[in-house]
């Protein structure tokens, strides 16, 4: 089965074709960062005028590198949620008059399932259900009860700023540019990660859930109270990314080890933070780790179509054309 798989969801504008929801023909992705990067953030408006320009354009690019045509196509799918409502519409409506004209099926697909699904779609040997769905990204962070594709049941999410958010924050009090997951990162291998006593946050009555939000203010307390060298800055990048991934590994390690799941699967562009990865191998060895590839871990339209696949399998038809775009979408 040749899927085409269509991602709107913020700010890439992304098209692959899949075949048979593991091998990939094309995975094209046009990223926003330089239109964005002036404002340190995505502002909706500008990214749905740039998905309008470029659409049609990746379309094209993705079939041609998949060396097929639009009646080559069995199944349409799209990221229909969670995300940028404007964002979402224009890929929808492009999945849905495609699947019109060629008189194909057409699917919507949960953008933040399918960036667990990319896990698995960046490894060849078959990983055995139930594991640890850890979600990391720009926009989301939770832990997620795996027992099937399709199949999943939230454990825990973040009350306020996704841990991507948060270090997109964190970098603009440092000064430094917009994304900051990767500046923040590099900053911090010259830092001392012990100088700063900063710690995630808790939720009283919901201990697995994240909170950021009084972590970056301490940040920003840290460095009211300092005229920052860059060797301060240095050690409080340091400080946070450790504060706030040690947060991360151990209510992740709390929920597996409650739920009684010996393997993880992560999903979402913070994941690609080495310091992240060196800190789970070191505390989780008992623990079988199931990392996206490079080009699968930040929004991509592979991870749309992979997953397609498999709940079309499942259903036997699509979804109807009166489907609508979603900007949360519950577990």
């Amino acid at each position: 089965m040749l899927v085409l798989g269509i991602e709107s969801t913020c700010d890439e504008t992304a098209c692959a074709v899949v075949r048979d929801g593991y091998e990939i023909l094309s995975n094209v992705v046009s990223s926003q960062i330089d239109l964005h990067k002036e404002f340190g953030g995505v502002v909706p408006e500008l990214a749905c005028r740039r998905h309008i320009d470029l659409i049609i354009p990746i379309l094209d690019e993705s079939l041609k590198l998949a060396n097929i045509n639009l009646q080559d196509l069995d199944l349409i799918a799209v990221a229909h949620g969670p995300g940028l409502i404007g964002a979402l519409l224009i890929g929808l409506n492009m999945a849905k008059s495609l699947a019109v004209a060629l008189k194909k099926p057409f699917i919507g697909i949960n953008h933040i399932e399918a960036h667990l699904y990319a896990a698995l779609m960046s490894h060849n040997e078959k990983i055995a259900f139930p594991y640890l769905g850890v979600v990391l990204s720009g926009g989301h962070t939770s832990l997620v009860l795996m027992e099937d594709i399709g199949t999943y049941r939230l454990i825990s999410q973040t009350v306020d700023d996704a841990i991507g958010e948060a270090f997109d924050k964190v970098a603009k009090m440092l000064g430094l540019p917009y994304p900051g997951g990767p500046e923040i990162e590099a900053l911090a291998r010259q830092g001392d990660p012990s100088r700063f006593p900063f710690k995630g946050g808790r939720v009283k009555t919901r201990p697995l859930d994240f909170s950021f939000s009084g972590l970056k203010t301490a940040v920003l307390y840290a460095l009211q109270d300092l005229a920052p060298t860059e060797s301060d800055k240095c050690d409080i990048a340091a400080s946070f990314q450790r504060a706030a991934f040690d947060d991360i590994v151990s209510k992740a390690l709390q929920a597996a080890s409650q739920y009684h799941l010996k393997t993880m699967i992560f999903g979402g562009g913070v994941t690609n933070n080495k310091y992240l990865r060196q800190l789970f191998a070191e505390r989780a060895p008992n623990c079988t780790l199931v990392w996206p590839s490079t080009g699968l871990s930040l929004d991509n339209a592979a991870m749309i179509a992979g997953l397609a696949y498999h709940h079309y399998l499942k259903r036997q038809k699509g979804d109807a054309l009166d489907l609508e775009p979603l900007v949360r979408i519950p577990f």
